[in-house]
């Protein structure tokens, strides 16, 4: 049976103009409304914008999620 992951994605401006994705995965705690998720994968490199490092990030989860 295919196991579906639940992951989120995120972009970070650590500084001007360095824009990195972030891939997030909830974690198992269960508190009814409240969803905890762990970093799982980041950028090591920044990219220019945040549109780039959404890009980025969107393929990352494709293959996470394969």
């Amino acid at each position: 049976m295919l196991s579906l992951r639940d992951m989120a994605l995120t972009v970070e401006e650590r500084g001007e103009g360095q824009f990195y994705w972030v891939v997030l995965e909830a974690s198992d705690a269960d508190d009814g409304d409240v969803m905890v998720y762990r970093r799982i994968e980041s950028a090591a490199r920044p990219q220019a914008s945040y549109s780039d490092a959404l890009a980025v990030g969107v393929e990352v989860v494709r293959r996470l999620a394969d």
